[in-house]
This record gives C-alpha cells, sequence and structure tokens, in this order.
C-alpha cells in the first residue's frame, strides 16, 4: 500500500565479524533494494560491534528517526550472539523464552537435540512478534518499528520477505542511468545546474567507471514521478548529445 508520505528506514549491521573484514557485509543491498521497491527509503546504514552498549544506543537512536529500522547478526545459539537481549534493554522489557518460538526449534531440532544454546534462539524480547525462518527455523523477531533478522545472508533474505508486504510505503523510487565516455570534472557543473532546477523532485548522482579499459561516466537521476524522471532525462541526454556523445540509457522501470 502506498501514500504521498515518504517512509524512511536505517538498518543496523551487527557484528564483529564484519568490522574486522572476516566477513563481507552483502545483506545491505538485499534490503535497499527491497525497501526501494516498497516505496521505503533506506537512508541510513551503520555497522557496529557486538557491544550491548553500542547496539541500544543505536537502536534507541534510529527508532526514534525513521519509520523502520531493520538488524542484522547476533541472533545466533553463540555467546556472542547478543542482539535479542541487547534490543530487550533497549525497549526496557524482558528477554523470555517464547512459546511459539520454542515449538518451534523443538519440532525442527526434536526435544532430545534441543540444547540450551539452541534453546537461546527461542528467547525474545516480550511483546516481540515472530519472524519466520523457512531456511532454518530459528525465527527473527520485531519489537514496535524494530525488526531483527539473522545475518547468515539466505535467512536474512527470507526474514525479509517474510514482512515485506506488511511495510507501509510511498510511491517507489524509479531511477534512470546515463552512462557516457566524458569524464565526471567535464559535466559537474551542467549536472549541478540540472539538479538546482529540479531539486526536490530528483536526486542526481554521477558516477566514474572504468570499462574495457576505457574512463566514462554514469549519471544516475532518481525520483517517484515518471513524468519529472523523463523531462529531466531527456535534457541531460540532449545535453550529452550537443557534446558529440552517444549515450546510453537504462531505466529500472522498464
Amino acid at each position: 500500500m502506498t501514500d504521498s508520505k515518504q517512509y524512511t528506514a536505517a538498518l543496523v549491521v551487527i557484528g564483529n565479524e564484519i568490522l574486522s573484514g572476516r566477513t563481507q557485509d552483502t545483506n545491505t543491498n538485499f534490503i535497499a533494494n527491497k525497501l526501494s521497491d516498497q516505496g521505503v527509503r533506506l537512508l541510513e546504514v551503520r555497522v557496529i560491534p557486538d557491544i550491548e552498549a553500542v547496539i541500544i544506543e543505536t537502536v534507541n537512536a534510529l527508532r526514534a528517526m525513521h519509520d523502520y529500522v531493520f538488524t542484522t547478526g547476533g541472533i545466533g545459539p553463540t555467546h556472542d550472539d547478543i542482539t535479542a537481549e541487547s534490543i530487550a534493554k533497549a525497549f526496557g522489557v524482558t528477554l523470555e523464552i517464547n512459546d511459539d518460538a520454542f515449538r518451534i526449534l523443538e519440532e525442527y531440532y526434536g526435544i532430545e537435540e534441543l540444547t540450551p544454546a539452541r534453546t537461546k534462539m527461542a528467547r525474545i524480547p516480550e511483546g516481540g512478534v515472530l519472524i519466520a525462518n523457512p531456511v532454518s527455523a530459528a525465527p527473527g523477531f520485531r519489537v514496535e518499528n524494530v525488526y531483527v533478522f539473522a545475518g547468515i545472508p539466505r535467512v536474512m533474505q527470507a526474514m525479509m520477505n517474510n514482512v515485506i508486504d506488511e511495510l507501509k510505503g510511498g510511491e517507489p523510487m524509479l531511477n534512470t542511468s546515463v552512462a557516457c565516455s566524458l569524464p565526471e570534472s567535464e559535466m559537474a557543473a551542467d549536472v549541478g545546474k540540472l539538479q538546482e532546477r529540479y531539486n526536490g523532485h530528483i536526486e542526481i548522482g554521477s558516477y566514474p567507471h572504468f570499462r574495457a579499459g576505457v574512463l566514462g561516466l554514469s549519471i544516475v537521476l532518481r525520483a517517484t514521478d515518471r513524468a519529472i524522471l523523463k523531462k529531466a532525462t531527456e535534457e541531460l541526454v540532449s545535453n550529452l548529445i550537443a557534446r558529440g556523445e552517444h549515450p546510453l540509457v537504462s531505466h529500472s522501470f522498464e
């Protein structure tokens, strides 16, 4: 469901393994694309360590600033999986064994194999709403506007897919990419003027690229209004053609 309001989100990537470089974060791109399709703008991403005070401070700050906050990582069975406990403290509620979560884990592992470590994954902040995990059973959860996902990409994606339709968003962001062979410095002034003319309606970014040994430039225009986006793109393309370029144009919506 969409309306004219702009809905925003923040992502908190939790994990020492991300900060150390041992594990590469691939979740941000997936979440950003899903939110964009839903009409929710991901405005901030923070990567933080497995430190309780940092998690609490970060989540409390972001949940007051955005419509949605998503976290990834730290809800597994090991000693350094402290996200659930930290979220409970952020909201000032107790962390407790959730009957439904326990039953899910019992059915998945069998009562004989439901060790204390695995039982830990059934501990959910009081009042939390479970998020289904069809991949490995252990659920994520939501407390108010904070959605807590696993860090394993395949599991995180399944959790995100299970909640995306419940998110209220505005108009989806559309984008057009215009590629040319000019250096960024040569187009900077004209791109800046184009942004000024459409300020508040379109976001424009320029991104140099190096393809097949040739330096070039991709100029990306983003907007929710297709007609305005089309008009601004046509102006940019005309500018490039006047410079002797043969721009390559691609759209996210065609």
